[in-house]
């Protein structure tokens, strides 16, 4: 038993036996004693004033000494004030020891057959350019989450939705039809994501320059971006694609499935990957017919110029555009008809949209129609707003050229380590293989560690130099403090005794203990807040605590040895949380540095 549930037990008792009165569990209040003062644990004497008919150093004094008599976890006690200050016997310690070294997946729940469905939809790229930064930032909080809802016992579905139909697209094939020369990604040597972005870009590069003709000729500028021939072309092909058109259908196939090819390449480098892929060129339709079902209930209304709107206003919202006066859909069509062919596919409980901070608004109006439209999880859906990632040196623009490329950052991130790691000896012994192995495994730990340490809601700046240090709040100082740990385990010799003979413990292997202790709640708060970053902090601060202990005592050369055995528990320990906590992050920890 949690040494936690144990004293709270022994409290209600003693309020029991020593007040004669029963009192809820959300009663005992307890809490990490503050490092000025002696003990572990601070149960809070307040409530029970009422009940005692005592001030609070009184009510605290009987409290104390009523559990140091009945509860073998607490070996002494002090009163400051209303806080009664718990020491933990050493055996309780040890016994938590014991317990966390039992068990592989300490502080994860189980799944089972009746744990609830998650699904989480994250990425959602548009199949005309390659993933940038901003994409990087999607895809690590979304993997993340995942592993987090299912440490968490739940069933957990990762799915994403690809934008492939639309202008943009259509930008990007008539731009390859009239200066692609038929170039492929074999024929030019690029991932098809990037061939693809380059004719995005080159599009944008012509129609600025018609635009500007147009002007110069003497047509005002919002008239010559309606007027100039590429951008009608692209309408035209537009039509053509919604018509089924043959030629436009295959080419649209080609140039996408090109994409796809480059977007698998850069999801496995990144380390995410999805159960199930929704395209909305399959969902629009759906979304169409659902709308159309909201219209013939009187969900929605129909205005004179034949568009469908939905009428907010009731929730202090405005009127929703869900369908033009042309009849084609917008985004919120989409994600009406993706929703639709998700509920059909799985029985999901809660659904979670991970996506950026500007569609705020999106996702409030969206939660409401699902709800009308009869989704049970509707209402309670949950949009996992997250804030821009910028660079030092500024923001992206994708139709300039100037996005910040994902597979460029991860090669950068990855080149960084190694040469950091070269400079800093790391590498002496070690062959080239091992070399880039570790080197790739310590600048993807970097740059997710980074993103992922920041509260999400927040934007943020990545600075890929200042995450790539082994020392501080950095993916490779916790990464370098695990290959630390698993050497000191390799040249420990390989029989470990029992740990509960031992009848004292040093402060820094009972801080250890207990903030290990802490992880399983570190991870449910992760799960309730959403947040990675709860994880990333967790084991930042293990790392730092257990690195003063290695600093302050001698594990493998300690004489004794029970205490050996203890400090070696300690650490194996410390290294398997480590690992578990940021395997929930998506991070690598490599077996030696």
């Amino acid at each position: 038993m949690k040494i936690e549930s144990q004293i709270m037990n022994a409290a209600i008792e003693a309020v029991k036996a020593l007040y004669g009165q029963d009192v809820p569990e959300k009663m005992v209040q307890l809490q990490k004693t503050r490092s000025e003062f002696e003990g572990n644990l601070t149960l809070v004497v307040f409530p029970f004033l009422k009940i005692s008919k005592k001030n609070p150093e009184q009510t605290a004094q009987e409290i104390g000494q009523y559990l140091v008599d009945n509860c073998e976890a607490i070996a002494a006690f002090n009163v400051v004030k209303g806080f009664l200050n718990l020491v933990i016997a050493p055996a309780a310690w040890l016994s938590l020891l014991a317990d966390i070294d039992a068990d592989e997946q300490y502080g994860h729940k189980q799944v089972t057959d009746a744990s609830p469905l998650v699904m989480i939809e994250y990425s959602s790229p548009n199949t005309n350019k390659p993933l940038h930064l901003g994409h990087v930032r999607n895809n690590l909080l979304g993997w993340s989450l995942a592993q987090i809802m299912q440490a968490n016992g739940n069933k957990v579905i990762k799915t994403n939705i690809v934008n492939d139909r639309g202008i943009h697209i259509c930008k990007s094939m008539l731009a390859w039809l009239k200066w692609g020369n038929g170039e492929t990604p074999e024929t030019s040597g690029k991932k098809g994501d990037h061939l693809i972005g380059d004719y995005y870009v080159a599009f944008d590069k012509h129609y600025r320059e018609e635009i500007k003709q147009l002007v110069a000729q003497g047509m005002d500028e919002e008239t010559a971006k309606q007027e100039a021939p590429l951008i009608k072309e692209a309408h035209e092909m537009l039509v053509k694609w919604e018509q089924n058109d043959p030629e436009v259908r295959a080419l649209w196939e080609k140039m996408n499935n090109w994409v796809y090819a480059g977007f698998d390449e850069t999801y496995k480098r990144m380390g995410v990957s999805f159960d199930k892929i929704y395209y909305e060129s399959q969902t629009y339709l759906k979304g169409k017919a659902k709308v159309e079902e909201g219209l013939a209930k009187g969900l929605f209304e129909r205005h004179e110029d034949n568009s469908v709107w939905a009428d907010l206003t009731n929730e202090g919202l405005d009127q929703k555009l869900l369908l033009r006066s042309d009849g084609t859909s917008v985004y919120m069509t989409q994600d009406i008809g993706t929703a639709e062919m998700r509920f059909q596919d799985y029985p999901i409980d809660k659904m979670i949209y991970v996506v950026g901070n500007e569609q705020n608004y999106h996702f409030q109006v969206l939660s409401i129609l699902l709800d009308r439209l009869g989704f049970k999880w509707g209402k309670e859906l949950v949009h996992f707003s997250y804030g821009m990632v910028e660079l030092p040196n500024g923001k992206m623009k994708s139709r300039e050229g100037t996005v910040v490329d994902a597979d460029d950052l991860m090669q950068l991130m990855i080149d960084d380590a190694l040469k950091t790691s070269m400079e800093l000896g790391k590498f002496a012994d070690m062959e080239e293989e091992e070399r880039n192995e570790i080197a790739r495994i310590v600048g993807m730990g970097a740059l997710k560690y980074f993103i992922l340490k920041v509260d999400a809601r927040k934007n943020m700046l990545f600075n890929p130099e200042e995450s790539i240090d082994f020392n501080g709040n950095t993916g490779p100082f916790i990464q370098y403090t695990y290959a630390r740990i698993r050497s000191i385990l390799r040249k420990a010799p390989s029989t470990p005794s029992s740990l509960s003979s031992l009848s004292t413990l040093n402060d820094k292997e009972i801080e250890l203990i207990q903030k290990m202790s802490e992880y399983g709640a570190a991870v449910e708060q992760a799960g309730k807040d959403y947040s990675p970053s709860g994880i990333a902090n967790y084991c930042y601060e293990l790392t730092k605590v257990f690195n003063q202990f290695y600093h302050d005592y001698s594990i493998l050369n300690e004489e004794d040895e029970q205490k050996r055995q203890v400090r070696l528990a300690i650490a194996r320990n410390v290294g398997k949380i480590i690992k578990n906590g940021m395997a929930l992050l998506g991070i690598e920890v490599p077996e030696r540095m």
